[in-house]
């Protein structure tokens, strides 16, 4: 199976040390504006999920989310959550006062891969 989104040890280190102060946590995939294209993290409940916004997987049992016009424009790549040093540029996603931040890296899948999904 391929998955749609995975993460770097870095991120799984972080994403531990949030999911201890905070509790279940979330991802959505920000389209862009203020906080440019970034991930954003949120504690499970406090980020309303659309009827617009696709699943991609979970990481470490977080769900993580992409508005579907964005997931139209990024089918076609596996994104890879992880982290960078230096604040955000947003004060929106938990990780922002830990002195890093998720950033969203990504690759494009294979032939085979998308014929496995059936991306078209």
């Amino acid at each position: 199976m391929v998955e749609k989104v995975t993460a770097t040890d870095a991120a799984l280190q972080l994403i531990e040390h949030l999911k201890q102060r905070h509790g279940l946590l979330m991802f959505h995939q920000s389209g862009g504006c203020c906080d440019g294209s970034s991930p954003m993290c949120y504690p499970v409940g406090e980020f309303i999920i659309g009827s617009a916004d696709v699943l991609l997987g979970e990481i470490q049992g977080c769900p993580f989310y992409i508005g579907a016009q964005q997931y139209h424009h990024w089918k076609h790549t596996q994104l890879i959550l992880d982290v960078a040093p230096g604040p955000g540029g947003n004060d929106f996603s938990l990780e922002g006062d830990s002195g890093e931040r998720f950033i969203t890296r990504s690759r494009l899948f294979s032939d085979a891969e998308q014929a496995a999904m059936q991306i078209n």
